[in-house]
């Protein structure tokens, strides 16, 4: 069982989690967008929406898998940042926050339309006509930011957010507008309600396709349920149950209204498909006001405002938990995944998607623009999830309690490839769509690599090292090459190996380098063969006693120069890692050896320093010194990650600061060393800023309260990774263990 969320309970139930997702598809979109379906297909709109719900339908299989795998919060973002690199994750992340809130816009113009016509209808009760300004522009985008803003407040207040009662009564009243259809339907003769349906698709195939295009929006919403995922009881079994009830209640909602509203909604020699042309807006509620008077056509009226309010509701609730999980992985500023200090909410998340949505609501002409952007928008990132569910089976990332696609892969490439092709019709036939969401990916690309890429990846590389099984479903098997020349140094080196490589998924290979026969001297190749056989039996029970009980691979090899062996083998086996273990270190083997290595190997270079007898296991205190950069973050994150997988350790990361720096240099070293550690690690970790003119003394008195230091090294030049003074003498003048640290 997924433990909640950070601040957020698991509170929502079967129905609550259906709730959402029938809050959001229900309603909302057949209403506003049903008129525009029938004018460009006809009777066929019965078909389109059919058509799309088999392709929801597909789709909510994937998204029941990958949200019983991964039950927390953020939806398709949360699927791909699991199994997908950190800039492509970030992209469907982006994606779908941007689906979401368009979604939201299309809602509240709706809402905001049938307000202003019901206004207008109720005006003359007053005694006067209705004032023009009721249906401008102006009071549209008034209604329509103010349902926004009240939706945010009850957002802010609850973590659910409230929205429930809409839902139901908007169900109600559909349900009253269908039984009141067919019963009026009883009174006509097959040949009447057959007349009306002739001919079916007037539109032919192009209609149909235009029909899907605008309207897949309308079945959008149980993927909200997937977004709220961390907030869900007993998940695995809930959100796929969640998925399929409200996709299921939608879809015997939507056929049998869209029937009475072709038929009985028609008067006779009359035809759905020229009333929704010369009014698609309000041809539902003309529709229903045939067969159930002005009662039918009020309560389309309400089924309309509480419809588009309850999806407005469902995807400011859904794009608010997209922002505040990619906030929390750095990918959005951080501030964004803050919570409430008393109601437990994402305040800023909700604020900030707020805001974008008037922002949008704004620039956004009407409400067939905003479903068009909002439909190929969705087709996007409903192909994505279908591409990750393949991705995460193949890599064998599904528990054995989650729910499986019946049929796969078939399933999830059929459905993918609906998607596909359903969103490059809408691209193309819809321009305006399509140059919105390719101006919008622009924008967050170079978001992402100018503004977040560095923390973002630095949070990926922790939580790999967190989670092992994150390295297997992102398509990685790493192998740690552990070169070890004396059994005494065996101990040290295969535990941090071990530690450094997942469980179950990475390699650890063990070379040893033996001189050629022209070097050896009397006894010098029995005393060889003797250790290599120490190390081999050292290290296969000592890795056999390990928690992750991998045996590492074994490699020995002949060569004059070990140093220039060690670079060799590290290229020809492609090795993610290199761990180099030493006894002591000198200013001539690092600025020689140790150096040349590094710049030889594509690999990250782990360089350990540490006394004989010596292992990981008891460095409990972790000392981290760091500068004002963060060149060595990402493998830093990981390998601090790696080893507090095996034990809790207390982390401090320390920055010396000149005596002389003022304080507002103070402060903002203060605060970028806090950010700096809260990103690389998690648990026990302390920032500890010092002022001192003497840094070397500074960090040598730190290092004697500590275990283990682990330092980066720092890049002096262009694609050269080099010591600086600094390093040097802490290498050379500390006896503490020490771990320096090198990113290729």
């Amino acid at each position: 069982m997924s433990e909640p969320e950070e601040g957020l309970g698991r509170s929502l139930g079967l129905w609550g989690a259906t709730g959402i997702g029938v809050g959001a598809i229900v309603g909302g979109g057949i209403l506003a967008l049903a008129g525009v379906a029938f004018a460009a297909t006809g009777p066929g709109a019965m078909a389109a929406f059919a058509l799309n719900g088999l392709i929801a339908a597909l789709t909510a299989l994937s998204f029941a898998e990958l949200a019983s795998a991964f039950p927390e919060s953020g939806g398709t973002y949360t699927f791909a940042k699991k199994t997908l690199s950190g800039e492509a994750a970030f992209m469907v992340g982006w994606v779908v926050w941007l689906a979401s809130i368009v979604a939201a816009v299309l809602y509240a113009l709706g809402f905001a339309s049938y307000a202003s016509f019901a206004a207008v209808q109720l005006w003359p009760l007053t005694g006067s006509a209705a004032p023009a300004w009721i249906e401008s522009r102006g009071a549209l985008l008034a209604l329509a930011i103010l349902a926004t803003a009240a939706y945010a407040l009850l957002l802010f207040r609850k973590a659910a957010g409230g929205g429930m009662w809409a839902t139901v009564g908007k169900v109600v009243l559909f349900v009253v507008l269908i039984a009141g259809g067919f019963w009026a339907l009883a009174g006509e003769t097959p040949a009447s309600v057959g007349g009306r349906l002739t001919p079916f698709f007037p539109g032919g195939s192009i209609g149909l396709f235009q029909a899907m295009g605008y309207t897949f929006i309308a079945l959008q919403g149980f993927d909200l349920i997937a977004a709220v995922g961390g907030e869900v009881r007993d998940p695995r079994r809930t959100i796929p149950r969640a998925m399929f009830l409200s996709l299921a209640a939608a879809m015997a909602i939507y056929l049998p209204f869209l029937f009475v509203v072709a038929t009985v909604g028609v008067e006779p020699g009359d035809s759905i498909t020229a009333l929704s042309a010369a009014d698609p807006a309000t041809v539902v509620a003309s529709a229903v006001r045939a067969y159930l008077g002005p009662f039918g056509f009020w309560l389309v009226i309400v089924a309309a405002i509480l419809s588009m309010l309850s999806a407005l509701h469902a995807n400011l609730l859904a794009a608010s938990r997209v922002a505040l999980t990619m906030a929390r992985d750095r990918s959005l500023p951080h501030a964004l995944g803050d919570l409430h200090r008393n109601r437990g909410t994402p305040a800023i998340a909700i604020l900030v998607t707020c805001l974008m949505a008037v922002v949008i609501l704004v620039l956004v002409p009407d409400v067939p623009v905003a479903g068009a952007v909002a439909s190929l928008i969705f087709l996007v990132s409903f192909a994505l999830a279908h591409g990750i569910d393949i991705l995460m089976r193949r890599r064998g990332g599904a528990a054995k309690d989650a729910f499986r696609v019946p049929g796969f892969p078939l399933v999830p490439l059929a459905g993918g490839a609906a998607c596909v092709g359903l969103a490059l019709y809408q691209g193309f036939a819809v321009p305006s769509a399509g140059l919105i969401a390719l101006l919008w990916l622009g924008f967050g690309f170079g978001l992402y690599f100018f503004l977040f890429s560095e923390r973002a990846v630095v949070v990926a590389a922790s939580a790999e090292g967190l989670d092992p099984d994150l390295v297997r479903l992102r398509g990685r098997a790493p192998l740690v090459l552990v070169p070890i020349a004396k059994p005494a140094s065996t101990p040290a080196m295969v535990e941090l190996a071990h530690a450094l490589t997942p469980p179950k998924i990475g390699r650890v290979l063990l070379h040893t380098v033996v001189q050629p026969p022209g070097q050896w001297e009397r006894g010098d190749l029995a005393q060889q063969l003797v250790d290599v056989e120490a190390i081999l039996n050292q290290s296969l029970s000592l890795s056999l006693s390990l928690p992750s009980g991998s045996t590492p691979e074994w490699l020995t090899t002949v060569a004059g120069d070990p140093w220039a062996e060690i670079a060799r083998v590290a290229k020809v086996h492609r090795c993610e890692s290199l761990l180099v273990g030493l006894g002591r270190l000198s200013r001539e083997m690092m600025s020689n050896r140790v150096e040349d290595l590094i710049n030889a190997v594509q690999s990250d270079v782990v360089i350990l320093r540490c006394p004989e007898g010596w292992t990981p296991t008891v460095a409990g205190k972790l000392l981290v010194p760091v500068g004002g950069r963060r060149d060595q973050s990402v493998l830093r994150a990981r390998l601090l990650a790696n080893l507090a997988r095996n034990r809790p350790r207390h982390v401090t990361f320390l920055r010396v600061l000149p005596a002389s720096a003022s304080e507002r240099e103070h402060r903002a070293a203060e605060k970028g060393l806090a950010r700096l550690a809260h990103d690389e690690a998690s648990g026990d970790v302390e920032a500890l800023l010092v002022r001192a003119d003497d840094t070397l003394g500074a960090l040598v008195e730190a290092s004697r309260q500590a275990d283990l230091v682990v330092l980066g090294l720092q890049r002096l030049a262009q694609r050269r990774r080099t010591f600086g003074e600094l390093t040097l003498r802490l290498a050379t003048e500390t006896s503490c263990p020490l771990i320096l640290i090198s990113r290729r």
